[in-house]
């Protein structure tokens, strides 16, 4: 039984050894400490304008803008690593982010207006490098390039989203940390210098010069992302906006039992259950189709939310979000994975790239709604926020039916063959680059 059970736990390590062994163990290290200011900067820009203006206000106003930077020109910079590869993006946006997070800082400090800590803040979420899309693009690449199978691309993914949850779960908690013990100040300072060596590592290491596609796109015209791209955009968007939902209710029902600080651990309680899911995904049987997964993540995050707004004690509290975590990685990991296949190759780390300002844009906006639903009407409002976004999202995920762009360009070129007069084949001339309408 021991031996059966040492090897079960090889097998399901396997296919991680192989996704570290597609970059070395270093990447792993430098793009978790590179992605770790993203994770910290939203959290810690609302703290730091909060103890310096002394106004709430301008603190969200300020955080507000960095979110919407981020949103806004997140696709921009993959779309920008997709022309001219990653190392030269990466880098520069690395150095102009550590400038930028360093101006907020200084701004804070000697009491700028809160329209000028609003465009540093706007200049801070615009430069983000983004670590986490660029690394998933980076990876599924290479092991696309290896001829890796199909459960290698699968933990890659797996992989990248753990690493996600873990900068998500710690990165707020380091900013708290240093808030208590000295200044915000400190936190942002640290996660200037991070982006910058961590950030500068990640664009320089030896996978960063690997082209995205094995093809070079021979016109000037990138190629179209397909239409069912955007029901994946939209999934990702509501899921963003349920975690939102469920961090303002947390918030809420933390607060009126007195225990403000625990908000916090609860939201660290989620991230573990979900990482811990995420990291199972690699386990999971091809024979489980992404769809299929897809539709499991959303009906489970929808039912496991429900119980949330009859939650009143904070012990309960900890069960439900703790329960609920098992949802949020494998529906994240899924629809990345889908979107990898839906998208044409050369078009890469821009999809990951919306993808990712699609989540953040959903969160985002979730906070600032209920947050106030929060105010006037209790937690209860707020979770049922999050359950009411979380019920379009199944729905999405039972209807779309997103088609490999492999598949549908074959299928393109296969329409493409017409009969000559004399019964032969002639093949019209095509590049499967648009095989579907333009986004």
């Amino acid at each position: 039984m021991r031996k059966r059970g040492t090897a079960g736990r090889r097998g399901a390590l396997e296919p991680y050894r192989q996704v570290i062994g597609l970059t070395g163990p270093l990447l792993p290290v430098v793009s978790f400490l590179a992605r770790l200011p993203t994770a910290t900067i939203q959290f810690g820009s609302v703290l730091l304008v909060a103890r310096t203006s002394g106004s709430l206000a301008a603190a969200g106003l300020t955080g507000g803008a960095l979110a919407v930077g981020q949103v806004a020109c997140g696709p921009l910079v993959g779309r920008l690593a997709d022309r001219h590869g990653q190392r030269t993006v990466v880098l520069a946006f690395s150095l102009a982010n550590a400038l930028a997070i360093a101006g907020l800082v200084a701004g804070a400090l000697t009491g700028l207006s809160t329209a000028a800590l609003a465009v540093l803040g706007a200049a801070a979420g615009a430069t983000v490098p983004q670590i986490g899309p660029m690394a998933r693009a980076r990876l599924v690449a290479l092991a696309r390039r290896s001829g890796a199978r199909e459960t290698t691309v699968g933990a890659a993914l797996s992989f990248e989203s753990t690493l996600d949850e873990i900068s998500f779960v710690l990165g707020p908690a380091l900013v708290g940390l240093a808030a208590v013990a000295a200044h915000p100040a400190y936190a942002l300072g640290g996660a200037a210098v991070l982006v910058a060596l961590c950030g500068s590592g990640f664009a320089l290491h030896r996978t960063g010069a690997v082209p995205m596609s094995r093809e070079r796109r021979t016109g000037p015209a990138p190629a179209r992302i397909p239409r069912p791209v955007h029901a994946l955009r939209t999934a990702l968007a509501l899921q963003g906006a349920m975690f939102g939902a469920c961090q303002a209710g947390i918030t809420a029902l933390t607060q009126r039992l007195g225990q403000p600080d625990q908000a916090g651990l609860v939201y660290a309680a989620m991230g573990v259950m979900s990482a811990v899911a995420g990291l199972s995904m690699a386990g999971l049987p091809a024979r489980i189709a992404l769809v299929a997964r897809w539709r499991v993540a959303t009906a489970a995050a929808c039912a496991l939310s429900l119980p949330l707004v009859w939650t009143d004690s904070l012990p309960a509290l900890y069960a439900t979000v703790t329960v609920l975590g098992i949802a949020y990685a494998p529906h994240l990991i899924t629809v990345f994975g889908l979107t990898e296949r839906v998208v044409p190759p050369e078009r890469l780390a821009e999809a990951m790239a919306f993808a990712t300002s699609a989540l953040v844009g959903g969160q985002a906006l979730a906070v600032a709604v209920t947050g106030r639903l929060a105010e006037s009407y209790g937690p209860a409002a707020a979770f049922a926020a999050a359950s009411l976004v979380a019920a379009p999202a199944c729905a999405i995920a039972l209807t779309a039916r997103p088609a490999s762009y492999t598949a549908r360009a074959a299928e393109i070129d296969l329409h493409a063959r017409v009969p000559d007069g004399d019964g032969t084949e002639q093949v019209r001339t095509h590049t499967p680059s648009a095989p579907s309408a333009p986004s």
